[in-house]
């Protein structure tokens, strides 16, 4: 099986005629062939009526954004590494603030540039190579069957030899069979030579895939800000209408018991009040999973201690004196990973004390829950900190364990975070 990824890989391993990088270097010059004409096609009317209608002859400068990304799907034939776009995404939605975004950045004039390179001339160099290199062999493999076809049983091959017997004929053939698989080497290298060509101008470079990837961090924060003002809306609307309702409803049912006489129905409305009550503690733990209150009011400081304070096991607290007010997904995505650690540790692992540290310092959030149990925890198997851990590391931060067989366990938690409200500080 062969293992090249490019035609360059194939010709240097010695196994580019046993693979199927000959044809796909074919394949890749022939789209290249085809797409050249009319390309350049639209890049002299886009000029032409840039002339006239000056104001349209910005429409040229975005002519390579659309080509490039046909070159870059093509590239595919060739070169199957991942060639992403190196635009970003706007900030802003519309047109206006697409085009905006595109006029700025160096990669739209590098996909101009080799948009007119391709139309008025890579393109020449496609066709002449497949014609050169793999048409000329294959028009003298077919000699005989030219011959055979021909009225007067004369052909001329290549407008050079008149070929006017089948023993010529036949040598003419022979003599192609001999060229192809030799000129199936250059074609391979040239199809490998574009290629690198067009992932040099097309793909992103280093700066633009930092870029990019800052981007998409940014975008990912973003989206983790709006989750969390979501969840906290949710558990205001519940919780100043729903758990209302319910606290109402349960007084009613308590007043309605002790006014009923002793009886059947007395026995149903205590048995609606008893429901009433039980619908309303789970409405408020529902509530406090998806935002503790605590939380908003007194910080990450004050919400550590209270899960700790309720917690299965006995957690010794050292909280930094003075933690300070962190950015409100920080905050959120620490509170609920240290309330999986606390619940797996009540669950699994069999430990009689647990530690949990939490401090602030280098412009990150570092929180280590550590525990005397059996240890050999393993994350991967269902714990609920893998989904904990992807939500930490759209902030940047890391989750990590420690758990060798027959403890400790320590589970540890950094967050890159500043300081949202240094003045107003967790007690």
């Amino acid at each position: 099986m062969d293992d090249a990824r490019t035609p360059w890989q194939a010709l240097a391993r010695g196994r580019y005629l046993r693979s199927a990088w000959p044809w796909r270097a074919a394949g890749y010059l022939a789209g290249g062939a085809l797409t050249g004409p009319p390309l350049l096609l639209g890049l002299v009317l886009l000029a032409t009526v840039g002339v006239i209608a000056f104001p349209l002859l910005a429409l040229l400068g975005l002519a390579g954004v659309p080509a490039a990304a046909l070159e870059r799907r093509r590239l595919r034939i060739v070169d199957p590494d991942p060639a992403p776009t190196p635009h970003r995404t706007p900030a802003e939605p519309g047109l206006l603030a697409w085009a905006r975004l595109r006029y700025r950045e160096p990669a739209t004039w590098r996909e101009l540039a080799h948009t007119v390179l391709h139309g008025f001339l890579l393109w020449w160099v496609d066709l002449a190579a497949l014609v050169a290199l793999l048409g000329l062999p294959l028009l003298l493999l077919t000699t005989p069957l030219q011959l055979a076809l021909a009225a007067d049983d004369e052909v001329k091959v290549l407008k050079l030899w008149l070929v006017t017997s089948h023993p010529a004929a036949l040598a003419c053939a022979a003599a192609g069979a001999v060229l192809l698989p030799a000129l199936l080497y250059p074609l391979g290298a040239l199809a490998g030579a574009r290629a690198a060509l067009t992932r040099a101008l097309l793909a992103p470079r280093e700066r633009e895939l930092r870029t990019l990837l800052t981007e998409v961090t940014r975008s990912r924060a973003r989206l983790v800000d709006a989750f969390e003002a979501e969840r906290r809306r949710i558990e205001r609307d519940l919780h100043d209408g729903a758990q209302q309702r319910l606290v109402a409803l349960t007084m009613t049912l308590g007043l309605a018991r002790l006014d009923a006489p002793p009886g059947p129905l007395a026995d149903r409305l205590d048995t609606a009040h008893a429901e009433a009550g039980r619908v309303l503690a789970e409405l408020r733990e529902l509530i406090h999973g998806i935002h503790p209150q605590v939380l908003t009011d007194y910080g990450l400081a004050g919400a550590l201690a209270d899960v700790a304070e309720r917690s299965a096991v006995p957690v010794a607290t050292e909280l930094c004196a003075g933690l300070p007010r962190l950015p409100e997904s920080v905050e959120a995505a620490a509170y609920f990973g240290v309330c999986e650690a606390l619940a797996n540790i009540g669950r699994h692992s069999g430990a009689g004390r647990a530690a949990l540290t939490a401090r602030h310092t280098g412009g990150a959030l570092l929180i280590d829950v550590t525990d005397d149990g059996r240890g050999g925890a393993d994350p991967a198997a269902g714990s609920g900190l893998t989904g904990l851990a992807d939500r930490i590391a759209v902030l940047d931060g890391t989750l990590t364990i420690t758990s060798p067989p027959g403890g400790p366990t320590v589970l540890s938690l950094e967050i890159p975070c500043p300081v949202s409200s240094p003045e107003n500080s967790a007690p």
